[in-house]
C-alpha cells in the first residue's frame, strides 16, 4: 500500500499533464490573447512576439515555480501586488534591505514577525514554510533556518510574497502559511552589474558584486557576497522552584554570555537559453557558507528559601558552528501564450552542518571536581525535488493548473562526545554519542481550476499526498516507520464590487510536520542544567484555516482588512521536566488543540506629495488547550489558556529632493502565548538615508534599533516553576555604504496610456 499510493499519484499527475496539454491546444489567436481581469470585458486577441524574451520588469526564469505574476496598472506603493490567494510586497525601496539581511527585510513586511534570534512567524504563528522562487530550499529548514535568514543579503530579494491561505498549487506544509522569497533575476540588455559595500559599527561589514550578460537567446548571470558580524549576546535567567504545596524550594540566577564573529559567504551562477521561440532551458548552481566561532561564559548562583547562597557554578567554553549549502537545479519550460505553459524542473541541495560545544565547568559550592566536555555533531541534510507543472487557459477565461511533485529528504545526524575531569584525560562519552537517520519521501499531485463568472471568481483545488517517513536511531537500535495518505482541499472566492473594491473568502487545510531533531529519541545535553530529547511518536499538526479579506484601492492608496480563523489539532509544545535539582529535560509533545482568530489592517498611501506611509496592525485572540496532557515530572501544564494580543508596524518615506530620501520605521511584535507562559512584545526602530550621486552611484546611511531596546523576554508561569529568561543581543548597528551599478540601461518602452479612475489591478497568469 505504501508504494501503491505513490504510483497512483504519479500516474494521475502524468495523465493530467499529458492529456490536458494534448487535448486543449488553443488556436494561435487564443494562445496569444491577453486575458482580462475577472469581471472586465474580454480583450480582443492581440498578436504577440513569442520569440522575444519578456521585458526585464516582468520576466520570470523558465522552470521557476513562482507565485502568479500580478501586474498593477498605475502607481504601486512599495511594490504592493495582490490576487485572489496571495499578496506581494516589493523590498527595492526599503533602505533596511540595502545594508541588511533577509531577516531585516522581513521585519517590514505586513503579517510577518521576526524575533531577536531570527525566528519567523506569521500573525503570531511560528509554523511557517519559507520557499525560494516557489520551491523548498534546504537552506531554510531545521534549526539553522533563522541563521540562514540572518546571513543572506536582502538585496538579492526582489519581493516577498505572503500567502497566508495557499491554494492546492503549493505544498500544505506550514500551518500559518507560506513566505515566498522571489529572488532578483531580471537583467539589462548587454553587460550589466552592480557592486555594493557597507561598513558598520563594532567591526561589521558586508558587500557583494553581481554581473550579467544578456543577448537575444542567452542570459548568463552570477553574484557573490559576504558578511562579517561580530556578535555579543547576554542572556540572564531568573528561576524560582516550588513544591506541590506551593512553598518556595530554590531560586537561581544564571547569566550566559556569548561573544565572537559571524562570517558568511554566498555565490550563485545561472544561465538561461532559448532553444526556440517557445522553449527555454535554465541551469543554476549556488553555494553558501557560514562560520560562527564564539566564546561562552556561564555563571550560576543558587539560593535556598531563606536567601542563603547554596550553589555556585562557573563555566567557560566555546561554541563553533559551520554550515555549507551547495545546490544545483535545471529546468525546461515551454510557453505557448498567456497561462499556457508546461515546465519540468529538478533540484538537489546538500547541507553540511558542523557544531562543536566544549567547556570547562567548576562547581565550587558544593565543592566538586572540574568537568570537561566536548560535543561535536556532523549533520548531512539532502533535499531532492522533481516536479512538473502545467498551466492551461480554459473556456470562459478559466485557468487550469496541474502538477506532480516528488520530494525526498535524506538526513543524517552524527554526534560524538568526550568527557573527563580535564581535556587531556577526557574519553568517549557513550551517553552523548549517537547516530540518527531521517528519511522522508513525499509524492504529491495537485489540480486547481479558476473560473470567473462576471464579477465573481472561484478558485478551487485539491492536493493529494503520500508520505513515507523512516526514522532510525542507530545507537539505540530504534526504528520507527510510518506511512500516511492525505487529501488537502482549498477554496478561494473573489467578488469585485468595482475596479477599486473587492472581497475574498478562502479555506485551506494545512499540515505542519515535526523537525527531524524533535523526533530523535536520544537524550542530548545542551549544558549541565539543560537536556533535550525528541519524540518519535510526535504527530503532525493539522490546521483548518478560514479567511475573509476586503481591499480598497484608488490611485496610489490602498487599504486591506483581513479577518482570519485557524483551528489546529496536535500542536507542538515544549515541555520541561525536572530530572534533578535545577536540571531540566525539554521534550516535545502534542497538545489537543489551539485556536487563533484575528483582524489584520493594512494602509498605504501619501500624506503629502513627497511623504508616503505604510501602516499595519494585527489584533488576535489565541487559545491553547492541552486536553489534559499529563507528563510525569513536568513543571506544570495548564488545562487551557487564552489571551488577546496585538502588534503592528509603520514606515514613513520622505523624498526630500530628487536625489535625497529618508526612511523611518518601527515594528512591535505581538505578545505570544505558550502552553507554560508567554513571550513579551518587543519593539524595533530603524532610520535610513540615501543620496544619489548619479544614476549609477548612491550612498546609504542606516541605523537599526535606534532606541536600543530590542530583546526577547520569555516567561514560564506554572505552579512548580516561575522563570524569566532574556535574550539581549547587540542588535543596534549603524552602517555607511554605497551601491554602484554599471552597464547599459534597460530598454525603454513607451508607457501605456493612463487608465481611467479608479485604477484597477490587472491580473496576468
Amino acid at each position: 500500500m505504501r508504494h501503491r499510493a505513490g504510483i497512483w499519484l504519479a500516474a494521475t499527475a502524468a495523465a493530467a499533464a499529458t492529456g490536458a496539454y494534448a487535448q486543449t491546444q488553443p488556436s494561435a489567436a487564443q494562445s496569444q490573447a491577453t486575458q482580462a481581469p475577472p469581471g472586465a470585458p474580454a480583450k480582443a486577441p492581440a498578436k504577440a512576439a513569442p520569440g522575444k524574451k519578456p521585458p526585464a520588469a516582468t520576466a520570470k526564469p523558465p522552470g521557476s515555480k513562482t507565485v502568479d505574476e500580478v501586474v498593477v496598472t498605475g502607481a504601486s506603493q512599495n511594490g504592493f501586488r495582490s490576487s485572489i490567494d496571495r499578496r506581494s510586497y516589493g523590498v527595492a525601496n526599503d533602505l533596511a534591505a540595502t545594508t541588511g539581511t533577509i531577516s531585516d527585510a522581513l521585519k517590514n513586511i505586513p503579517s510577518v514577525e521576526v524575533d531577536v534570534q531570527g525566528n519567523v512567524s506569521l500573525r503570531g504563528h511560528p509554523n511557517v514554510t519559507i520557499l525560494v522562487d516557489g520551491k523548498p530550499s534546504a537552506l531554510f529548514r531545521g534549526q539553522s533556518a533563522a541563521q540562514a535568514l540572518q546571513s543572506l543579503p536582502a538585496d538579492s530579494v526582489e519581493r516577498v510574497e505572503v500567502i497566508t491561505n495557499p491554494s492546492a498549487e503549493f505544498s500544505p506544509e506550514g500551518g500559518a502559511g507560506i513566505i515566498n522569497l522571489v529572488m532578483k533575476k531580471t537583467h539589462r540588455a548587454g553587460t550589466s552589474g552592480s557592486v555594493r559595500y557597507n561598513v558598520g559599527t563594532a567591526g561589521r561589514r558586508n558587500g557583494g558584486v553581481s554581473g550579467a550578460y544578456n543577448s537575444n537567446d542567452l542570459t548568463l548571470s552570477g553574484d557573490a557576497g559576504f558578511r562579517h558580524d561580530p556578535q555579543h549576546n547576554i542572556n540572564p535567567d531568573d528561576r524560582s522552584l516550588f513544591d506541590v504545596t506551593g512553598a518556595l524550594t530554590q531560586t537561581t540566577h544564571q547569566v550566559f554570555s556569548l561573544r565572537g564573529p559571524f562570517d558568511q559567504w554566498n555565490t550563485r551562477l545561472g544561465a538561461d537559453y532559448d532553444l526556440s521561440k517557445t522553449d527555454r532551458i535554465s541551469v543554476e548552481a549556488h553555494a553558501n557558507q557560514s562560520e560562527q566561532d564564539f566564546s561562552t561564559i556561564t555563571h550560576l548562583r543558587g539560593f535556598d528559601p531563606g536567601g542563603t547562597l547554596n550553589e555556585v557554578f562557573d563555566q567557560t567554553g566555546v561554541l563553533r558552528r559551520g554550515r555549507e549549502n551547495d545546490g544545483a537545479q535545471a529546468s525546461w519550460r515551454r510557453v505557448h501564450g498567456v497561462d499556457d505553459e508546461l515546465s519540468v524542473s529538478a533540484s538537489h541541495e546538500t547541507n553540511y552542518e558542523r557544531n562543536e560545544t566544549g567547556f570547562d565547568a567548576t562547581t565550587s559550592l558544593p565543592t566538586t571536581t572540574e568537568n570537561f566536555q566536548d560535543i561535536r555533531s556532523h549533520n548531512i541534510l539532502t533535499l531532492t525535488d522533481i516536479r512538473s507543472d502545467l498551466k492551461r487557459p480554459m473556456p470562459g477565461d478559466g485557468r487550469l493548473k496541474a502538477g506532480y511533485d516528488l520530494r525526498i529528504d535524506d538526513n543524517s545526524y552524527d554526534n560524538v562526545a568526550t568527557r573527563g575531569t580535564m581535556e587531556a584525560s577526557a574519553g568517549p562519552d557513550p551517553t552523548l554519542t549517537n547516530l540518527f537517520r531521517y528519511k522522508q519521501i513525499i509524492n504529491s499531485a495537485y489540480l486547481t481550476y479558476e473560473q470567473p463568472f462576471g464579477d465573481f471568481t472561484l478558485l478551487g483545488g485539491l492536493r493529494l499526498e503520500d508520505v513515507q517517513l523512516d526514522l532510525d536511531q542507530v545507537t539505540n537500535g530504534v526504528i520507527h516507520d510510518t506511512n500516511a495518505f492525505n487529501a488537502y482541499p482549498t477554496l478561494h472566492l473573489n467578488y469585485k464590487f468595482s475596479d477599486a473594491q473587492s472581497l475574498t473568502l478562502s479555506y485551506s487545510r494545512r499540515i505542519s510536520r515535526p523537525n527531524p531533531a524533535d523526533l530523535n529519541p536520544f537524550r542530548v545535553e545542551n549544558d549541565p542544567f539543560s537536556f533535550r530529547q525528541g519524540n518519535p511518536d510526535l504527530k503532525p499538526q493539522q490546521t483548518d484555516a478560514f479567511e475573509a479579506g476586503y481591499q480598497y484601492r484608488t490611485g496610489g492608496t490602498f487599504y486591506l482588512a483581513t479577518a482570519y480563523y485557524r483551528r489546529s489539532s496536535h500542536d507542538f509544545t515544549n515541555v520541561g521536566i525536572e530530572i534533578g535539582p535545577n536540571v531540566f529535560l525539554n521534550i516535545q509533545e502534542n497538545l489537543a488543540s489551539s485556536v487563533h482568530a484575528g483582524l489584520e489592517l493594512v494602509a498605504n498611501g501619501h500624506l503629502t506629495k513627497n511623504l508616503s506611509y505604510n501602516v499595519s496592525t494585527n489584533v488576535y485572540y489565541a487559545e491553547i488547550d492541552t486536553g489534559g496532557l499529563v507528563v510525569p515530572g513536568a513543571v506544570g501544564l495548564a488545562g487551557s489558556s487564552s489571551a488577546l494580543e496585538g502588534g503592528g508596524r509603520f514606515s514613513l518615506n520622505w523624498q526630500a529632493t530628487s536625489t535625497d530620501s529618508f526612511q523611518a520605521s518601527g515594528q512591535m511584535n505581538a505578545r505570544q502565548l505558550t502552553p507554560q507562559g508567554h513571550v513579551d512584545p518587543n519593539f524595533l526602530t530603524f532610520l535610513g538615508y540615501r543620496h544619489k550621486f548619479s544614476d549609477k552611484l548612491a550612498g546609504v546611511v542606516t541605523v537599526q534599533d535606534v532606541l536600543g531596546n530590542y530583546h526577547l523576554n520569555l516567561f514560564t508561569e506554572t505552579p512548580q516553576l516561575r522563570d524569566h529568561a532574556m535574550a539581549v543581543g547587540r542588535v543596534r548597528a549603524a552602517y555607511v555604504g554605497f551601491a554602484w551599478t554599471f552597464g547599459a540601461p534597460p530598454k525603454r518602452t513607451p508607457p501605456p496610456p493612463p487608465p481611467p479612475e479608479p485604477e484597477a489591478d490587472t491580473v496576468h497568469g
